[in-house]
């Protein structure tokens, strides 16, 4: 499968990139290779094989759950850029209000 200059600057814009015309070249050609190679996968008989969940044969690897002492919300903020004493303040990202 090929990509056109049109599906690399869709990309490109979608990803927030500005790609000159140049980039565009490189990158529609290098796209299209990647895209080829992934398309091969296609290729491979995989009526054979048992669908996973994971590649490894692996049990539950997590420890136990239990109740450890945490940090004081002093030693939470001890290295806070801003707090309040109680909270770090963050920069508003909704607006002036907070509401959303």
């Amino acid at each position: 499968m090929s990509l056109s200059r049109q599906d690399v600057a869709k990309v490109g814009m979608l990803a927030r990139l500005a790609l000159s015309e140049s980039d565009l070249d490189v990158m529609t050609t290098e796209m299209s290779k990647i895209v080829g190679f992934v398309s091969l996968l296609a290729e491979v008989d995989t009526a054979s094989v048992e669908p996973l969940a994971h590649p490894l044969d692996s049990q539950n690897v997590f420890r136990d759950d239990l109740p450890q002492p945490s940090l004081t919300t002093s030693e939470a903020l001890q290295s806070a850029p801003r707090h309040d004493g109680e909270c770090f303040l963050v920069p508003a990202v909704l607006g002036e209000s907070g509401a959303a």
